[in-house]
């Protein structure tokens, strides 16, 4: 036990993880790290950790200060960092924009984003999938939704990929170029926001950036910190993870032709194979908890106040809970997958990203039926929370 070398930084583990939690899960599934964290690659184990209560996240605040010696802005007032009751408080604000229905009223919406970025392309027979349509699809959607205008969209991409890679500072050491710039990611959206705060409380409009507003000077429904917060979460989640389910979706399908071709044939299959895609190699590979009290996995004791990561991307892939698990298979049933998490922190916008999803990926196979790999070696971003590509080169 404890002998597998598990170096989440390595290049090699970040282009392909899957074999490394293969082998961590048969050798040493629950993994205490040199690097001093817990690492939980079986489904069962995973599922566990997401639903245990005693799991929680407001002490990661303070890990990650106590590492750099400082806070980082806006870290640990989102919901997703904190627990009940404070969660649920944030959770319940926001959670009425998200809702299957009113998600199901943007499709029209969503689709015509995804025709005009298509007909801007379609005469040039390639270009850069996620430079050209990966990106701009979600991210013009939440700018949309938070009222955030899309003439700014732009200056967000190097913040996301910023705060993107700072979800690893709590791996990295605190003088890490990483960590450095994952604090100055968070500074710059904060004051950005603060900025199209002021100017929405004076002027209100009908957006959910207005609706949060509205219910911070409600009172004690959300601070001002809260709220700048909120607004940094949902601008990078709710493009930062679906930019990698079409890309790392869309990569997946050109890898295995048989089933581009069956999605093809059977367009009715986008439901299921967009299910597929999010389980063969989902855009969040790892979340973090800390013990409130000692925890048991597998036999090993966790103490209190030690991280534990249960690695989401090493459950998707688990034997024991989904046959063949490294075979594609669009048509899979009974697909259980944990790429949205689980439990209370279950993904607030995975509505919204299937939709998105379903309606790209359908969309993009349907009017370029010679879509085909323009490299044999894309290259992923070097991130082990968030996993996407640097950029897809296609031809059609």
């Amino acid at each position: 036990m404890g002998d597998v070398n598990f170096n989440p930084m390595d290049p090699e583990f970040l282009d392909d993880p899957y074999p490394t939690y293969h082998l961590l899960r048969t050798e040493d599934p629950v993994h205490r790290s040199p690097l001093g964290f817990w690492v939980l690659t079986r489904y069962d184990d995973v599922v566990a950790a997401l639903r245990d209560p005693r799991l929680v996240k407001e002490p990661i605040a303070a890990f990650v200060a106590a590492r750099f010696g400082a806070p980082i802005p806006a870290l640990g007032l989102s919901m997703l960092d904190r627990d009940p009751p404070d969660h649920t408080r944030l959770r319940s604000l926001v959670s009425k924009a998200f809702t299957p229905r009113v998600i199901e009223k943007l499709r029209p919406h969503i689709q015509k984003i995804v025709d005009d970025l298509l007909d801007r392309v379609e005469g040039q027979g390639s270009m850069d999938l996620i430079d050209q349509f990966a990106y701009p699809l979600p991210v013009t959607v939440i700018c949309g939704m938070l009222g955030v205008p899309v003439a700014d969209h732009e200056r967000f991409r190097q913040w996301g990929l910023d705060l993107a890679r700072s979800l690893d500072t709590i791996m990295l050491p605190p003088d890490s170029e990483v960590g450095r710039r994952g604090v100055a990611s968070r500074r710059a959206p904060a004051e950005y926001f603060r900025g199209l705060i002021a100017e929405r409380r004076a002027a209100p409009r009908d957006d959910l950036l207005s609706g949060l507003i509205a219910a911070e000077e409600a009172g004690d429904t959300l601070t001002e910190e809260e709220l700048l917060a909120t607004s940094i979460l949902l601008l990078v989640a709710g493009h930062e993870t679906t930019v990698n389910l079409i890309g790392n979706g869309t990569l997946a399908l050109l890898r295995h032709p048989e089933q581009l071709r069956l999605l093809r044939g059977q367009p009715e299959l986008i439901v299921s194979a967009v299910e597929e895609l999010l389980r063969y190699d989902g855009p969040v590979q790892r979340t973090a908890r800390i013990p409130s009290a000692d925890v048991t996995f597998g036999g090993r004791t966790i103490g209190k106040g030690e991280m534990v990561m249960p690695f989401i991307g090493a459950a998707d892939r688990d034997p024991a809970q989904f046959p063949n698990p490294d075979r594609l298979d669009i048509t899979r049933g009974d697909n259980r997958h944990i790429a949205f998490g689980l439990g209370i922190h279950f993904c607030l916008g995975a509505p919204l990203a299937r939709v998105e999803g379903q309606i790209a990926i359908s969309t993009l196979v349907r009017r370029f039926p010679k879509l085909g790999l323009a490299t044999d070696t894309p290259e992923h971003r070097q991130s082990l929370t968030l996993r996407g590509l640097k950029s897809l080169p296609v031809k059609f």
